[in-house]
């Protein structure tokens, strides 16, 4: 299933026991039909985008990912909406400091974008930096949820 978002389209996929699947795609192809988590994941992506939910309240299934990436992707979670943290803290907080790399690793390897939020995940400097979709993209969705910290700065003619 698809879901046309203010970012472009996502792509949104499920097994019985939880989302597999939410990434941005250029255009919709034809998919096997969601199931109830898929459509709800809609509801939810939707109310996101409208400034109306701030949290997701969806399972996931990560079988077949590695316990590492699982323990990454647990720690984005934590995350505050409108609230940003650094590569080398999530590798700080997940008890493994010299692991940061490997933190951009698994944040690049997310299967499951906004909703596990590395977007949210930032330079130590307070940069942008690296995002799967893009720095604008990254951007888009930081401003999204704190438009005072993330919004783009005018220009200057």
């Amino acid at each position: 299933m698809f879901l046309d978002t203010p970012i472009g389209f996502l792509q949104i996929e499920a097994s019985d026991n939880g989302l597999t699947l939410v990434k941005k795609v250029d255009l919709p192809e034809h998919t096997a039909p969601g199931n109830r988590i898929v459509e709800d994941c809609k509801v939810q992506l939707t109310e996101y985008f409208s400034r109306r939910r701030t949290s997701f309240d969806l399972p996931f299934d990560f079988s077949g990912k590695s316990d590492f990436m699982i323990k990454v992707w647990e720690e984005l979670q934590k995350i505050p909406y409108g609230c940003t943290t650094s590569y080398s803290k999530i590798a700080q907080d997940i008890d493994n400091p010299l692991a940061v790399r490997a933190v951009g690793l698994a944040n690049k390897n997310n299967p499951i974008a906004i909703i596990v939020p590395c977007h949210r995940v930032i330079g130590k400097s307070g940069d942008l930096t690296g995002y799967f979709y893009g720095l604008e993209t990254k951007r888009i969705l930081l401003e999204l949820e704190n438009p005072k910290s993330f919004a783009k700065q005018g220009e200057l003619f």
